[in-house]
């Protein structure tokens, strides 16, 4: 017997009419009234637990599958063990992870010998003779009087005697700020509310700058805190008055200075404030100019700007002296096919890291000593990287050394930190993430293949898959992700959850479509505003291209995507919901229009420089014609997964909710649409190491139960 057979009764939510009008045309939503921004109404908690329970019920004959797959994910992590650990001034850092427990301890030890210079081959002495470790902060006892904990940022003073860290206990990511003596423990001073996550930095060792939210959750001021004073004392360094712009806060790697940055999509200018003259305030760096966006870094004499403009959209790199800022250098001229993304500074050298053809770079450059001219950059010697398909990521690094260190991974390399000499250009791994139950690197092929898009562009795919299992014939079933929205690079790395796929002979692809930024800036620029249907479209021309090569078939192809990601799989479902067997839709953005026409929903001003403006008759009409709820219509769709989090403020919960219950009333087949609203989470789940697993394991199982690919015992 199937195991898709008598399924019980889904909830079908309630219809109330409510209607909104623009430039003439009306659009109906009979579940407006999901929307509860308290998240306290008892018909709305009502209708989420409804569902949940559905899901659970629908869910209820594959569970012995499900706690399998959990139990195969969570055996593959070492469950005590450390980070690689970073040396920092006399101190080796690092976190620590302990048996069956969910949450890090962040740990440092002595360097032995720290006059010595930092060299890739120095290792943190372990055993009897080694100096005792001391745990700053245990995250699982502050985890336990709360139901969701999360670390955002954790800043160690310059003279190493404390720590501002930041905490969210609710899933909302609005943080509060402490800071603690890192011998003791104990608290100074009180704590600083209502903090973005990881915008604090020590400016010297008595003062914290940080970043506070206004009601819409936009990073809008800037603050001066000086240590165990009041923070209604603080004084405001600078309140950013336009909602189209957000703050950032950084610090350079000199730690002379701190940069404080206010942009948008298009456009961000630099104030910066000199570490040893706070009483001066800040200062322009960079002015705001429309379609020009910077960031900024800080060696010797010198800042070093990042410049992206519509006539050099790859961005070019410049320098400029601390003493003369309009007096610009090139370093590094804007190159078409080359997209410059970060910069990383030490004290005598320069790391840039790009993106060309698609795949990440790592260059090294050394500068002239800091009393001579930056005239230009000679030289520079590139990091080699061994997959066809990877991620690579900067790591924090001490500025006064040689050593670079860097995170790596691929869709079959697990992540890897290293350190790379580069004096010598001497590459050390010095932590690769062991995974357990057998696993070996050499069973699984990556490949990356290109589709061509109707109007001739290539669209490139990661692809990766257990040798010893598919047959490449079109039968191997396929789990296809995306994304492709805010510049973001959907990059190929390594998931240990995802095994338990391609260990059942899954085959799993990454289409790396427009709107993302894979491919450089114009690759994002041709996915957005009124040429966003192509990432769409690249999505499913990804799909035809894998059928046709034989990845996989109709039958057999399942999708996944979150975020943005999810209202990527909103739309390919509404228009092509033939070519998919299954979807799993993660926290989607799928509400499109109505959201973005509403300026009082967290972060939505600032979406009209992603989007478009709808309050525009063009933007209106065009965001309707692919907003995920505003097109369901009565068709067969594949079987859906969804999901949500209550708490969530950067896709609110009623989103997915209410293109569920759309589906659940126009939909003409009897395929599986599964809810699952998180009550207790926001938009990135459940916030423990092993919590998190379920949502993987769930979603296998919905996968391989679509599949019809659970034996009649209900384990596979």
């Amino acid at each position: 017997m199937s195991s898709l057979s008598q399924p019980p009764s889904p909830p079908l939510a309630e219809k109330v009419k409510h209607e909104m009008e623009l430039f003439g045309d009306v659009r109906v939503d009979n579940y407006y009234w999901l929307r509860d921004d308290s998240r306290k109404d008892p018909k709305v908690l009502s209708y989420l637990e409804q569902e949940n329970a559905y899901t659970e019920a629908m869910m209820s004959g594959t569970k012995k599958l499900e706690d399998k797959i959990y139990a195969e994910i969570r055996g593959r992590i070492k469950e005590d063990d450390i980070s690689a650990p970073l040396r920092k001034g006399p101190y080796y850092y690092y976190s620590r992870t302990l048996e069956g427990k969910e949450y890090a301890q962040n740990c440092r030890c002595p360097v032995p010998n720290c006059d010595a210079p930092p060299s890739v081959h120095d290792t943190m002495p372990t055993g009897p003779d080694a100096a005792p470790e001391h745990v700053i902060l245990d995250e699982n006892v502050k985890a336990e009087e709360h139901g969701f904990y999360k670390i955002g940022a954790f800043k160690v003073s310059p003279n190493h005697k404390m720590v501002a860290y930041t905490e969210d206990t609710k899933g909302d990511e609005i943080y509060t700020v402490y800071v603690i003596d890192v011998e003791t423990g104990a608290q100074i001073g009180k704590p600083l509310v209502g903090v973005t996550s990881s915008y604090v930095q020590w400016a010297g060792n008595d003062a914290l700058v940080y970043i506070t939210m206004d009601e819409i959750h936009r990073a809008d001021k800037a603050w001066l805190h000086k240590l165990e004073s009041d923070q209604c004392n603080d004084s405001c360094l600078y309140h950013e008055k336009d909602d189209m712009f957000s703050l950032g806060l950084q610090a350079s790697e000199s730690e002379k200075f701190l940069f404080i940055s206010s942009g948008s999509k298009m456009t961000s200018f630099v104030f910066y404030l000199e570490v040893c003259k706070l009483e001066e305030g800040l200062k322009v760096l960079i002015p705001r100019i429309n379609g020009i966006d910077t960031s900024v870094g800080h060696r010797g004499n010198h800042f070093f700007i990042q410049k992206r403009s519509d006539e050099f959209f790859n961005s070019q790199l410049l320098a400029c002296p601390v003493d003369n800022t309009s007096a610009t250098t090139v370093l590094i001229p804007h190159r078409e096919s080359v997209k410059i993304q970060d910069i990383q500074l030490f004290s005598d050298h320069l790391v840039v890291y790009e993106r060309e053809q698609g795949l990440p770079k790592i260059t090294a450059y050394r500068l002239p000593a800091v009393e001579e001219p930056l005239i230009c950059l000679q030289g520079g010697q590139a990091v080699q990287f061994i997959d066809p398909v990877y991620l690579v990521e900067p790591s924090e690094s001490q500025f006064s050394s040689t050593i670079l260190r860097f995170s790596y991974s691929s869709l079959r390399t697990p992540p890897s930190v290293y350190e790379y000499d580069m004096n010598t250009g001497e590459s050390v791994l010095k932590k690769i993430e062991t995974v357990l139950g057998g696993f070996d690197a050499s069973n699984y092929v990556t490949e990356r293949k290109w589709a061509t898009a109707s109007d001739g562009t290539q669209i490139p795919i990661s692809i990766v898959y257990q040798k010893n299992l598919v047959k490449l014939d079109g039968s191997d079933p396929m789990l296809l992700n995306g994304y492709g929205s805010y510049e973001i690079s959907e990059d190929p790395d390594f998931n240990k959850a995802r095994l338990s796929l391609l260990d059942r002979g899954f085959i799993f692809a990454i289409a790396h479509i427009r709107g993302g930024g894979e491919m450089g800036r114009q690759w994002y620029e041709n996915g957005k505003f009124l040429k966003k249907k192509n990432t769409f479209t690249d999505f499913i021309t990804c799909a035809e291209f894998l059928i046709e090569q034989k990845y996989c078939s109709k039958e057999k192809l399942c999708i996944t995507g979150r975020s943005a990601g999810g209202m990527l799989m909103g739309a390919v479902l509404n228009m092509r919901p033939d070519l998919w067997k299954a979807a799993v839709v993660g926290v989607p953005f799928v509400d499109v229009l109505t959201t973005i026409l509403d300026p009082t929903i967290p972060l939505t001003t600032a979406e009209w420089e992603e989007w478009g403006d709808p309050r525009k008759e063009e933007f209106y009409y065009y965001m309707k014609s692919y907003s995920p709820v505003d097109n369901v219509k009565a068709q067969n769709y594949p079987h859906i997964l969804v999901t949500a989090g209550l708490h969530d403020t950067r896709v609110m919960y009623s989103e997915p909710a209410k293109f569920v219950a759309k589906l659940r009333d126009m939909k003409t087949d009897n395929n599986m649409l599964l809810f699952k609203c998180e009550l207790g989470a926001g938009h990135f789940s459940k916030s423990g190491r092993f919590e998190r697993l379920q949502d993987d394991a769930m979603a296998f199982a919905f996968l391989l139960k679509a599949l019809n690919m659970i034996p009649t015992c209900g384990c596979a």
